[in-house]
């Protein structure tokens, strides 16, 4: 997934953004509305992370603004504001989940999954695909009953298929997913990356379209 996260507090903000790296997800981080506003602009987000109190202004304004322009991207409210009322504006605004500072880093993983398997259709986190059992909470897969070890960046690119089965995925979405705007990409890492997946997971598992991109192969 490619994730935004907007938050000023630079401690806390650095411990977001390592632990989603950790995740193998790709995370863009800003410390102003300003930012956050062209960052959306120019890049498609999977996923907002969402300080309310900035110092360019309040993150619920920032909400309503998404939403009022038909940007459907999941957002997750991190804030210190842990009033009742608070919670209940910031769901009104249209955030998809709430999580009050300070919070545990490995529940932030866990609610970040759960917010984007409801976004791809499927809240279920047991994927049967073929031969693989796939657990999206765990970051499991088994082939055959037996484990199969995935790092960082091969979990995240399977992920990406398997949120959007059947769907060709271009080289420069698939990039988007795995890295920040500030990364460094070099030209044949996708390719590595998929000939890998499909010895460890089974030479169909992924489908090339030459030319044109990759997409999940049929189970």
């Amino acid at each position: 997934m490619r994730i935004l996260l907007i938050e000023d507090d630079t401690t806390l903000g650095a411990a977001v953004r390592d632990q989603i790296a950790t995740d193998g997800q790709s995370v863009d981080w800003v410390t102003r509305l300003d930012a956050a506003g062209d960052a959306v602009k120019a890049t498609s987000y999977d996923l907002i992370l969402l300080d309310l109190m900035l110092p360019d202004g309040r993150g619920i304004g920032f909400l309503k603004g998404l939403r009022v322009r038909g940007d459907v991207t999941p957002v997750i409210i991190l804030t210190a504001l842990d009033q009742v009322s608070d919670r209940i504006e910031g769901l009104n605004a249209g955030a998809d989940d709430y999580l009050v500072k300070p919070f545990d880093l490995a529940e932030l993983s866990a609610r970040i999954g759960s917010v984007a398997r409801r976004y791809s259709g499927n809240p279920n986190p047991i994927v049967t695909h073929g031969p693989l059992d796939i657990d999206l909470a765990a970051r499991s897969v088994h082939r055959d009953g037996r484990p199969v070890p995935l790092t960082a960046r091969e979990w995240a690119l399977f992920e990406a298929f398997l949120a959007r089965p059947g769907q060709l995925l271009s080289k420069a979405q698939l990039e988007e997913k795995l890295y920040a705007f500030d990364a460094e990409v070099e030209s044949n890492t996708i390719e590595v990356h998929v000939s890998r997946l499909r010895k460890k997971l089974g030479s169909a598992v992924i489908e090339t379209e030459r030319g044109m991109g990759y997409r999940l192969g049929k189970p």
